[in-house]
């Protein structure tokens, strides 16, 4: 597949990294030579310096073969531009567009997108995307990260394991003799920032964070089992009421009715905005480091405070400011991915990045055959993937033990008509099972082959 990706700041990156490590055709633009230098340096793809919305900067990039571009530089309106110009000189298939400014998303603008205006087939919005992503931590408050997947009957959760684990030195093959009636299957296992896809002989240790995916109606025995049974939050203080702010204040006051929420703001003008675009969340006007303004929040008798400033280092110090004055759990927005592995010692309970957020959003559209969500798991370490076995794929049909798997992939689950299945053994996946699996970044090509519809099939 031929792949244009217009912007070389972080997102970009990251998507040029993962479609350039499985042998797609990857050409990356940018403005600032600086960027490109990095991208030329460190991934095997091409690079071009210019404006993505320029059509001879387009035309040196190979749009007029590219079979998809995606648009994700700094400024919405040069995404837009570029999407139109591959669209109408180049007739691009598919065109994805990062759009921030929510101005431009109002539902009384929707016809803005259609082909025959500004034609954009995937429109990616990060702070809601962020916001939705956070709500989901938010329900389930033992979790370090929730996903819903296969219409919310299964999730992927992750938690961090402490000293009061029950099952931290124990061989995951035992979890099944622990708990026979409980669908789980751990996928992926980070330890000391390093992420390792776990056998039947690996133990989890202090400070592990652990992935699994487990059937929905488990979610809650399954943090049991993790010694994590912590109350949802009603009580919620956001430091930080810009988009992704007030979008999650917006979305507690429609979802959770009950729970008392507050915002620190320290632009006036901001603070207003969301005083008046919100009915019952109390907003205050104030620097979020300010030991008054977080005692007037009352961030002591917070159950979750909320870092979503603008700024890493604000984010990461009001954090530890609130935990420090006795909020129980603390949530951070993290862009620089160095500051990742600091977060569980430091005490800041739930990291949010964005990028990966945005980059799971994206790989989602890109992905090809019968899959049906991508999420990318902890900085390149691989990706969950949903998607349909069919009557061709090489799962169907067989016990799953009689099945070689390629490495790096695990099986999480199987949903057939409604019931979750934890794979075992015996389990034999049949055609028009939803499967959820993990895959190393190194095996997706594999997997995508092993849901792609042939074309003998027709």
């Amino acid at each position: 597949m031929k792949v244009i990706v217009c912007g070389a700041g972080q997102v970009g990156f990251n998507i040029a990294h993962y479609l350039g490590s499985e042998n797609n055709d990857v050409t990356v633009i940018d403005q600032r030579p600086d960027l490109i230098r990095k991208i030329t340096d460190t991934l095997d793809v091409q690079a071009v310096v210019g404006y993505a919305s320029h059509p001879s900067v387009l035309e040196q990039a190979g749009a007029a073969d590219a079979d998809l571009l995606i648009a994700v530089t700094a400024a919405d309106e040069v995404n837009m531009v570029a999407c139109q110009v591959a669209h109408s000189l180049f007739n691009v298939p598919t065109k994805i567009a990062r759009i921030r400014n929510q101005n431009y998303l109002q539902p009384n603008w929707a016809t803005l997108f259609s082909r025959d205006h500004l034609p954009i087939d995937v429109i990616i919005s990060p702070e809601i995307e962020v916001a939705r992503a956070i709500a989901r931590r938010m329900q389930v408050p033992g979790a370090i990260d929730v996903i819903p997947l296969a219409n919310d009957r299964v999730r992927l959760m992750g938690v961090r394991c402490d000293d009061q684990c029950p099952l931290i030195n124990t061989p995951l093959r035992q979890l099944t003799v622990l708990f026979p009636d409980l669908n789980v299957v751990i996928i992926g296992i980070v330890r000391n920032g390093k992420a390792i896809v776990p056998t039947a002989e690996d133990q989890m240790v202090d400070g592990d964070e652990v992935y699994f995916v487990v059937d929905t109606t488990h979610a809650m025995r399954a943090l049991a089992a993790f010694g994590r049974e912590d109350q949802e939050a009603r009580r919620i203080v956001i430091l930080g009421g810009g988009n992704i702010g007030l979008f999650l204040a917006q979305r507690l006051e429609n979802e959770h009715p009950g729970a008392s929420t507050k915002i620190i703001e320290l632009d006036k003008e901001r603070a207003e905005i969301a005083a008046k675009s919100l009915q019952r969340t109390v907003v205050l006007n104030g620097d979020v480091l300010d030991p008054e303004i977080l005692a007037e929040a009352n961030v002591a008798a917070a159950e979750t405070v909320v870092s979503v400033t603008n700024d890493d280092e604000t984010n990461i110090l009001s954090s530890l400011l609130s935990k420090r004055y006795g909020t129980k759990r603390a949530m951070a927005l993290i862009n620089k991915t160095t500051y990742g592995a600091l977060m569980g010692p430091l005490g800041v309970d739930v990291v949010i990045s964005p990028r990966a957020i945005t980059v799971s959003n994206i790989l989602q559209h890109v992905r090809r055959g019968r899959i049906h969500a991508v999420h990318s798991l902890h900085e390149g370490f691989g990706e969950l993937i949903e998607a349909d076995a069919l009557e061709t794929s090489s799962l169907v049909g067989k016990p799953l033990r009689e099945i070689r798997l390629p490495a790096g992939v695990l099986l999480g689950a199987v949903v057939r008509g409604g019931q979750v299945i934890s794979p075992r053994g015996s389990t034999v996946v049949q055609a028009g099972d939803r499967v959820v699996l993990f895959a190393t970044t190194d095996a997706i090509k594999k997997v995508e082959k092993m849901f792609s519809v042939r074309l003998e099939y027709f």
